[in-house]
């Protein structure tokens, strides 16, 4: 049985040892340190270097921010793994990317959601479907975009309230971009009377609609009939404007307007429904 002297000497020869051990290996834990430094170090140049190049091909600040922080991180843990490799801990290496795995094996089923719009989101912004300041209809909203993000892509709808929808399902379903060529065509309806020339509708529609200064040349006004119904003869007119000079809502306001003071000044009549009694008579027409 060991007593107290012996076991103190045995304690003793372990720490010398262990001393021992420690001083013969502080080159390899000095150029370890000197490696991550030297990785946290190019970690930030690269990033800045990736973030700088990118952001002057993109507008995109969330993409920029992203790859800037990806670089980082894959630099930091190349500069981890070289410094386990150097302290001869090859097996805590294999150890730590089996981890990895494992660990992002399990948060991609933990999170697919948030994995999904992730992933959407960099191909939104890659791709570039649509950009900060296009009007869009997606997933049942209309609006401008106010902002591109990587989890969501953020709306105004024009009414006060922002929209903010998920990347993936801006990304798997349908987007109307009005703004894409900067052109959209109108449809303008109306009722007229069928006692009416229509060959002469047509012609006072057009003229009227094609003299507002923001219908673009370009493309010509049309006008069709589309229906028969018991009181009126229903038609439409098309015409193009440019949104980056007037948005749809004014211009529609507008086209309004001089159709019916051109359809006025001919003598065409936009009729009433059968049952509306209408108060506003001018003078003579009550039989005084």
């Amino acid at each position: 049985m060991l007593d107290l002297p012996d076991i103190a000497h045995l304690i003793y020869q372990k720490l010398v040892r262990w001393s021992h051990d420690f001083l013969g290996f502080l080159p390899e834990i000095g150029i370890a340190v000197l490696v991550i430094l030297l990785a946290r170090f190019l970690s930030g140049i690269l990033s800045r270097v990736v973030a700088g190049g990118l952001g002057r091909v993109s507008d995109n600040t969330s993409l920029v921010g992203l790859l800037g922080t990806v670089v980082r991180v894959i630099v930091i843990a190349v500069g981890l793994f070289v410094a386990l490799g150097v302290l001869g801990l090859d097996k805590t290496v294999t150890s730590l990317l089996a981890g990895a795995g494992v660990i992002a094996l399990a948060v991609g089923f933990a999170f697919q959601d948030l994995t999904a719009n992730f992933i959407s989101g960099t191909m939104i912004a890659l791709a570039r479907p649509i950009q900060t300041g296009d009007t869009i209809e997606t997933n049942g909203f209309t609006g401008r975009v106010v902002e591109v993000k990587i989890r969501s892509i953020v709306l105004d709808n024009g009414q006060g309230q922002t929209i903010e929808i998920p990347s993936k399902d801006v990304f798997q379903k349908p987007i109307t971009n009005f703004s894409r060529t900067g052109e959209r065509r109108l449809e303008l309806a109306f009722g007229v009377s069928y006692l009416d020339d229509l060959d002469n509708v047509q012609r006072v529609a057009t003229a009227s609609i094609r003299a507002l200064p923001f219908a673009k040349t370009e493309h010509p006004v049309q006008v069709y009939f589309r229906a028969f119904t018991l009181d009126t003869v229903q038609g439409f007119a098309w015409f193009w404007i440019d949104q980056r000079v007037v948005e749809p809502q004014p211009a529609l306001s507008e086209a309004m307007k001089a159709l019916k003071v051109a359809f006025n000044r001919e003598g065409i009549l936009m009729m009433f429904r059968p049952d509306t009694f209408d108060l506003k008579k001018r003078d003579g027409e009550d039989g005084k």
